[in-house]
């Protein structure tokens, strides 16, 4: 078997046919397709909220009650959950070389993104069915 030289890979994952990007590519192209979602719904969001800018809450609570506004608004929290925690991860995966603190904070910000995505959909469910 011939090496070649500028193959920088470790023998043993040579060996088995193993490279370093097993699941980057995936991981990189969720991040850009929630990043250009997030841009679309920010737009939207910011535009919503710009309209709400004075009014009164009665009004405000009947815009997000709208099912394309509460759709979106849902759509736009767990986008953006999703997105930081693909972000976090990479910080993470990259700075953190003690692999039980890795392991741990990826958990940690995985079931805290989770909760917090609940409790905006919840939020917005509960302000669309008028609970």
């Amino acid at each position: 078997m011939s090496t070649n030289a500028n193959d920088l890979r470790n023998p043993l994952k040579r060996a088995r046919g193993l490279g370093s990007a097993q699941s980057g590519a995936t991981h990189w192209w969720r991040q850009r397709v929630t990043a250009a979602a997030l841009v679309l719904l920010g737009l939207w969001f910011v535009a919503l909220v710009l309209s709400l800018l004075h009014a009164d809450y009665a009004t405000a609570k009947a815009a997000v009650a709208k099912p394309w506004n509460a759709l979106l608004l849902i759509l736009f929290v767990v986008t953006a959950f999703w997105h930081a925690v693909l972000g976090l991860q990479v910080v993470i995966e990259d700075y953190v070389h003690t692999r039980w603190k890795e392991v741990a904070l990826l958990v940690a910000i995985k079931f805290l993104a989770v909760l917090c995505a609940l409790a905006g959909v919840l939020s917005v469910l509960r302000i669309a069915l008028g609970a």
